[in-house]
């Protein structure tokens, strides 16, 4: 093995404390370039001059009922092109992730991943010089984040 490098399973639970995300199950996928968030909805405005988004984030899969209401500057707007072929104008946002007492920002992009298995895509932007990715291995920082959500009954 590297040194210097933490080792993060191919799904891992992350927190994004910038965005008050207490818990969010990611894929941690080496073939998106860029990091993706799932919002439900999204709106732009201005506060004091600075272009912003508003958006509403699903953190668990299956639950649409628990939502968090999130506030990010507009880093970007750019085109993405999915593992489908499908190309979509996305906000771009940066966002301070957390895993394993490790946190560092990264830049993601905002879409509505409804029917998709994970509400978070780490992308290999956000991995790279920091992780090397075990294929074969789920939760290595543990599922603690996940029971967050169990202990708020939600």
């Amino acid at each position: 093995m590297r040194s210097g490098f933490e080792i993060i399973g191919w799904r891992e639970w992350l927190e994004l404390p910038t965005l008050n995300v207490p818990a969010i199950k990611a894929k941690i996928d080496t073939g998106a370039r860029t990091s993706a968030i799932h919002a439900f909805f999204t709106e732009r405005f201005n506060r004091d001059g600075e272009k912003m988004v508003r958006f509403g984030i699903h953190p668990l899969q299956r639950n649409s009922r628990f939502e968090i209401i999130c506030e990010a500057p507009i880093v970007d707007e750019r085109v993405v092109t999915d593992s489908g072929g499908h190309s979509e104008l996305r906000y771009v946002i940066q966002v301070e992730v957390s895993f394993k007492n490790i946190r560092w920002p990264i830049e993601a992009t905002l879409t509505n991943r409804d029917n998709m298995k994970f509400r978070m895509l780490l992308g290999r932007t956000a991995l790279a010089g920091r992780f090397l990715v075990d294929s074969e291995a789920s939760f290595c920082g543990g599922r603690e984040l996940g029971r967050i959500y169990k202990k708020r009954k939600v």
